[in-house]
């Protein structure tokens, strides 16, 4: 049972999936701005995954070593313009990858308001950065794992 296993061994799909709980719960509570933040937590956990699956296909590197790559890219946006699409050039992929960037660009906007500058956010701002980052985070893992599904535990 995922709630069992402690949170720091749970693989990137895992963890996606207990954010997208704990927004589920804070969405019903009404804590806008915090469901936002967990919303796009999720999305950035699913950018290190999809960045994972492209180093190990591409390379030898070990995990501390695109660990620390994927810190110094620094957010969404970051591991999206500076590994993620270079590490897909070329690749049919890179289409999706571009089209999603658009909506990281929205989530990560709404995010940092909330987290760098003490702003907040009403329900329907929430209910959108929720939308987006569901649309980011399957689009994204459905490249790399046809299986995945968020279990829907909230609104839509």
């Amino acid at each position: 049972m995922l709630s069992n296993k402690p949170y720091n061994e749970r693989d990137d799909l895992e963890k996606i999936q207990s954010q997208w709980n704990k927004l589920s719960g804070l969405h019903t509570r009404e804590e806008w701005s915090a469901a936002v933040v967990r919303a796009a937590t999720a999305a950035e956990i699913a950018a290190n995954f999809a960045i994972r699956k492209e180093f190990a296909a591409k390379s030898e590197f070990d995990s501390k070593f695109v660990d620390s790559l994927l810190r110094q890219a620094n957010g969404l946006t970051g591991k999206m313009d500076r590994l993620l699409i270079p590490l897909n050039v070329g690749k049919k992929q890179l289409k999706t990858i571009k089209q999603i960037r658009v909506v990281a660009n929205n989530i990560n906007e709404l995010r940092n308001g909330i987290v760098h500058r003490g702003e907040f956010c009403n329900e329907e701002e929430a209910k959108a950065a929720i939308q987006w980052s569901r649309q980011f985070v399957e689009e994204l893992i459905h490249i790399y794992d046809s299986t995945f599904e968020l279990k829907d535990k909230c609104v839509r």
